[in-house]
């Protein structure tokens, strides 16, 4: 057993990290530029909720990719052009457990 915990490890994905400025100021995006349409409790609004509870079943990888490049044909921007796919994935995570 305690051969397979350090291979169980290698196949556990990286959680993005970023600088803890900027850390702040993706938390600060999420709630005044996803707030603005997901509602400032993410809860729901002109887009779906994005609380931990509605994002359960999400993989964060799929969260990251519709933050990255939106959703076509509805008002989900794509940020790329302004987040770094660790960014998006911080994001991602932060959604689903954002809890210090």
């Amino acid at each position: 057993m305690l051969r397979v915990l350090p291979l169980l490890l290698l196949a556990a994905p990286a959680l993005a990290e970023v600088a803890p400025d900027r850390a702040a100021a993706l938390r600060h995006m999420v709630t005044q530029d996803c707030g603005s349409c997901h509602g400032l409790r993410l809860t729901g609004g002109l887009g779906r909720p994005i609380t931990p509870a509605a994002l359960n079943q999400t993989p964060p990888e799929v969260l990251a990719e519709v933050i990255l490049d939106g959703i076509p044909g509805t008002a989900m921007p794509p940020w790329r052009p302004l987040l770094t796919e660790d960014e998006a994935r911080w994001i991602a995570d932060y959604l689903k457990d954002p809890t210090p």
